[in-house]
């Protein structure tokens, strides 16, 4: 998997993409594997990353992607609260 490419549900249900608490960068890829075709939830900035992606590993079976239901900012979807460590408690 690229870098530049997160996979974040892999053969997945197509329903699975109109979920509203995905990033807006989040989309549904179409592929078949074997004549049955799958569906993956992909994460990219950019669309030239992830069509690279997916042609290089199935070419001709690569049909092609549409965008989810995904309506949160990239970078505050699945962000964590960071616990400051080293502090010391005063007395």
């Amino acid at each position: 998997m690229s870098d530049k490419v997160t996979i974040l549900k892999e053969n997945c249900d197509p329903k699975d993409a109109q979920d509203k608490s995905l990033p807006y960068t989040a989309y549904l890829v179409e592929y078949k594997l074997d004549t049955k075709t799958r569906y993956d939830l992909v994460m990219s900035s950019k669309a030239v990353d992830m069509f690279d992606h997916y042609y290089d590993n199935y070419r001709k079976d690569f049909i092609g992607w549409k965008q989810s239901e995904g309506r949160i900012n990239p970078n505050l979807w699945n962000s964590k609260q960071k616990d400051p460590k080293g502090k010391k408690k005063k007395k």
